[in-house]
């Protein structure tokens, strides 16, 4: 038993040896795409003065929860501006949002048919508890060997480890619709399709947006990891900090990354909890 082993790491060796010489094109061309995308929102973020954006987040939080979570979160990034890390922030951001943005797209249609499917959903939620228990770090190595060093294998390695409660979520939410509403829409000779844009997906945008919640989470915890390969950032700070045992510098970033995570869970919660009241009104009508 002692020269019993599977070789594991050499067929995951192989197989992405056998990617990059078969379709080494196509991941450049997605490397390309994605550091375009990146950069692009990046100088959205950027190139306006900070006020601005403070603003329109402001404004983000109004709406969300009112004018308490509007002034914290103004006093928050404005403690940003003070610590003189800001653009380090924006390009925080931008990865935050582009990663979660890839994730839902794939994560809300997966968790659609995981929902529609008993045979998808045995499939993919193992899957997903692979993705969920395998260390985050783990993802860098083929990453940076299909997309090479940069902001893309950091924001590749994100969106599959921000994935797994995109998808649980939307199948729990579609799950939980009560099915007397949903055969009343099939009653009323609704199609399919139907039923699910106007009936099941607004009753389950709550625990939607609960994933959507987590996905943003979850990808704001990767910022330093993503700095490790490169993404630059927040993370890009918190790793030289630990480089040079900067405490100051390490602490200075750290707070920064806290205010976006809190100003962010904040504000998607705050808009979950709308679509909740939105979502137990319309059970309501449909009730009555």
């Amino acid at each position: 038993m002692s020269d019993f082993r599977i070789p594991l790491g050499s067929w995951i060796s192989d197989g992405v040896d056998w990617l990059i010489d078969s379709a080494g094109w196509l991941f450049d061309f997605l490397r390309s795409l994605m550091a375009a995308m990146y950069d692009g929102l990046e100088n959205v973020l950027v190139s306006p003065p900070f006020w601005v954006i403070i603003a329109i987040v402001a404004v983000l939080a109004y709406f969300s929860k009112g004018w308490k979570l509007t002034i914290v979160s103004a006093i928050g990034l404005l403690v940003i501006v003070g610590l003189n890390q800001w653009e380090n922030a924006m390009s925080t951001l931008a990865l935050v949002l582009l990663s979660s943005a890839i994730a839902l797209i794939i994560a809300i249609p997966v968790g659609i048919w995981a929902a529609k499917s008993k045979r998808a959903s045995a499939v993919i939620r193992p899957i997903l508890d692979f993705l969920q228990t395998m260390p985050a770090m783990v993802y860098l190595i083929p990453s940076l060997m299909l997309f090479r060093i940069g902001v893309v294998p950091g924001l590749v390695a994100t969106v599959i480890f921000s994935l797994a409660p995109g998808v649980r979520l939307t199948e729990l939410g579609i799950r939980n619709v009560d099915k007397e509403v949903v055969e009343a829409g099939y009653a009323f000779g609704a199609k399919p399709g139907r039923v699910l844009r106007q009936i099941q997906l607004p009753l389950a945008m709550p625990n939607i947006m609960a994933g959507v919640n987590q996905v943003i989470m979850l990808s704001l915890s990767m910022v330093v990891i993503a700095g490790m390969v490169g993404a630059g950032g927040l993370g890009s700070d918190v790793v030289t900090s630990l480089n040079r045992v900067d405490v100051g510098l390490g602490f200075e970033a750290g707070t920064a990354v806290v205010i976006i995570a809190m100003i962010l869970d904040r504000v998607t919660s705050g808009f979950g909890n709308r679509e909740h009241k939105k979502a137990k009104d319309a059970k309501n009508k449909a009730n009555a």
